[in-house]
């Protein structure tokens, strides 16, 4: 590997902070006519300003500051540039790690674009990416251009707090994805947690404060067993690095010891049953961002770190606690479908629904079989996609426009916004697991998995399928169909702009698209998943 391309993770961690400096030292403003004026041009429209004031309101009701000149020329702060600017950044982040995806030889199972930084005195940072982190990157790297288009109009008020939280969001979910060490995972793991609890408390709505002490509380404890782990683990091999700890094989007590305490943390993060009331709380309390970020990023850590420390580093626990897994998982995906059924909150909707597809990727994994782990991953990657576009769909298209969120205020959409409709059918289709898209792949494979081991348990998993049919159809024909459009939102519902346009049309070619050649990702998971099977069959057989 040529010394130039080794800079690439590094420059995914950098590209984003220099963002996150140039929106926070920049101050952003826009020359409008001579004063005095009375309009403006497009985005700002019309303003009511006096003589001597130096703000001004905007046509959404919010103030702006104003600079005068000695000239009498004006400039307004200029909301718009700072979005454009953090949209630009994460642009490029997406184009590196497309290069490194490019580059990356996947025929080779060990860690590749390895760095090493020894600019921090009192640790290295050790940075590296395999065929399964891999696509965690690019997962990232996607989602965050999508967040930020999520909430181009309806964040008004500090614009760039939420920015730079969104910036920062990515660099630190990038960290964990990338890091080659376990104390390092869990400090960027846990990173993560103060500015979703910023971004929720600052921009969510009615009960945000609320939300926010519960995802902090909930992930803040659970992490601390993950920690308890971790310490343990280092105490034991001397060493945090995963290349070392690879080579481990600890004994089968210490392995049921480490492997409570971690699943504890991911269990938590996935969520699983009794452990995902934070999960909907901050879902429906948290702006669109957040919640798509949620959604698409956060909650796949837990299925990254599976494959980081229980798979590969406690094999023998993870073998044998494999059927309580499977009765947990199907206790959520039934729990969760139900709770699904009954809810009127079409944000909360979605909520249960990742829950549901979350424990069918996590007992997929917990296979321990070739399919089901790889369909674990596929599904992960499909929830990535399809969970944020639906939550872009009800929270940046249909709440900004009506105001609510209670399914039964919508129906006849389709009469008045048949673009929106369609792309709503195409993301609920995939939202079921339909032929054709990759959550097909994903959970008909994870169910392959689990039939193998346990087909009693696999049989009750598949209810999964009848269930997640059910409440997107509901949903979808409630929505579009359903009778003739409320007069209460006639004037207020309009059809897709371009934005929002180009943000799901993307999201849904990448679903059909991977759906129908599922092969691009899965030659690339085929070797290193195989490899990562038969690493933890020998431990399991020497121990």
């Amino acid at each position: 590997m040529k010394k130039e391309f080794l800079m690439f993770l590094f420059a995914l961690l950098i590209i984003p902070i220099i963002g996150i400096f140039i929106i926070w030292s920049t101050q952003f403003y826009s020359k409008m006519y001579q004063y005095p004026f009375y309009y403006m041009p497009y985005p700002f429209k019309k303003v009511v300003i006096t003589e001597g004031a130096n703000s001004c309101m905007l046509k959404d009701g919010s103030w702006s500051q104003v600079v005068l000149t000695d000239s009498d020329d004006m400039f307004i702060q200029n909301e718009t540039a700072p979005k454009v600017v953090a949209f630009i950044i994460s642009i490029l982040n997406l184009m590196v790690s497309l290069l490194v995806y490019i580059l990356f030889d996947f025929s080779n199972n060990q860690f590749q674009f390895i760095q090493e930084h020894y600019d921090l005195s009192f640790y290295d940072i050790y940075l590296g990416v395999d065929g399964i982190s891999i696509y965690f990157v690019l997962l990232t790297t996607i989602i965050i251009p999508i967040a930020l288009m999520s909430n181009w109009n309806s964040i008004t008020n500090n614009v760039k707090s939420y920015l730079i939280i969104m910036l920062l969001l990515e660099t630190l979910l990038l960290a964990v994805f990338l890091v080659l060490d376990i104390l390092l995972f869990y400090i960027f793991f846990e990173s993560i947690l103060p500015p979703l609890f910023i971004l929720i408390g600052l921009f969510g709505s009615s009960n945000k404060v609320r939300a926010s002490f519960y995802i902090f509380l909930y992930t803040l404890l659970g992490s601390l067993f993950l920690l308890l782990s971790i310490l343990t683990m280092s105490s034991i091999m001397g060493t945090t690095y995963f290349d070392a700890l690879l080579k481990s094989n600890f004994d089968y007590t210490i392995q049921i010891f480490l492997f409570c305490g971690i699943f504890i943390a991911f269990a938590v993060k996935t969520p699983t049953i009794f452990l995902n009331n934070w999960l909907l709380k901050a879902h429906v309390e948290s702006p669109l961002g957040g919640s798509i970020v949620l959604a698409g990023i956060v909650l796949k850590l837990s299925l990254y770190g599976i494959f980081r420390l229980i798979l590969p580093l406690l094999p023998k626990a993870s073998l044998n606690y494999t059927y309580i897994i499977f009765v947990i998982g199907v206790i959520t995906i039934i729990y969760a479908s139900f709770s699904t059924l009954r809810t009127t909150d079409i944000k909360e909707l979605i909520a249960y629904s990742s829950v549901s597809h979350a424990a069918v990727y996590l007992i997929g994994v917990f296979s321990n079989t070739i399919q089901g782990i790889e369909g674990g991953i596929l599904l992960g990657l499909a929830h990535g996609f399809t969970s944020p576009a639906l939550f872009f769909i009800v929270g940046g298209v249909l709440y900004d426009r009506s105001g609510t969120r209670l399914i039964h205020y919508y129906k006849g959409i389709a009469q008045m916004a048949p673009l929106l409709s369609l792309l709503f059918f195409i993301f609920s289709l995939a939202n079921c697991g339909v032929p054709l898209t990759l959550n097909f792949v994903g959970e008909f494979m994870s169910l392959y998995g689990v039939f193998e081991r346990l087909p009693l348990l696999g049989l009750l998993a598949s209810s999964s399928i009848v269930f997640s049919a059910a409440y997107s159809i509901f949903l979808f024909n409630r929505v579009a169909f359903g009778g003739s459009f409320s007069k209460f939102f006639e004037n207020s519902i309009i059809d897709l702009t371009k934005r929002e346009f180009y943000a799901l049309i993307f999201l849904g070619v990448l679903v059909v698209f991977l759906g129908i050649y599922p092969s691009i990702i899965l030659d690339g998971l085929h070797y290193n998943v195989s490899s990562l099977i038969y690493s933890y069959g020998c431990k399991f057989c020497l121990g």
